[in-house]
């Protein structure tokens, strides 16, 4: 497998795939953010002293706005790798803490905000996933060696 695809970018396509590249991007990393931010408002309100759970929260928030940003910022194939890794590993989290308890906490479905962060994780996933394949769509193609050219694009788009 080359590598050099995990840093394709919205700038290799032509100009529609690059403004949905683009604008998936964005909205991914924004949903990553969003969801910080709701795990920060529950560590401050709620969770901040429960074992734990409580500094896991705060590493998630603060994780969540870091990464958000940096899939803003870069807008690359592997920063929507893992973005989508990370909002997957949230919601995994957040099941096994509803049914089997996490660290001596269980959670319930129905906690503040649970709705909500739920959807925003699968939205962050999808749009992140969308993300990622149009900058797939808008790669070279393979050479009669079955193999992609080299990226040859700039780092500051």
């Amino acid at each position: 497998m080359n590598l050099a695809i995990l840093n394709y970018g919205p700038r290799r396509a032509p100009t529609p795939l690059k403004v949905a590249a683009t604008v998936a991007f964005v909205a991914g990393g924004l949903l990553l953010v969003w969801s910080g931010y709701i795990h920060f408002h529950l560590w401050r309100e709620e969770y901040r002293h429960i074992p734990t759970i409580g500094p896991l929260f705060l590493l998630q928030s603060i994780a969540g706005l870091v990464l958000g940003l940096l899939v803003i910022a870069l807008r690359r194939v592997w920063t929507a790798i893992v973005g989508l890794g990370f909002a997957a590993a949230t919601l995994v989290g957040f099941f096994i803490s509803v049914e089997h308890g996490l660290f001596g906490f269980q959670d319930s479905s129905s906690a503040p905000f649970a709705h909500e962060a739920l959807i925003i994780e699968i939205c962050s996933i999808v749009v992140l996933i969308i993300a990622g394949a149009l900058c797939f769509a808008a790669s070279p193609p393979a050479t009669s060696a079955g193999t992609t050219p080299p990226a040859r694009e700039s780092t500051d788009a």
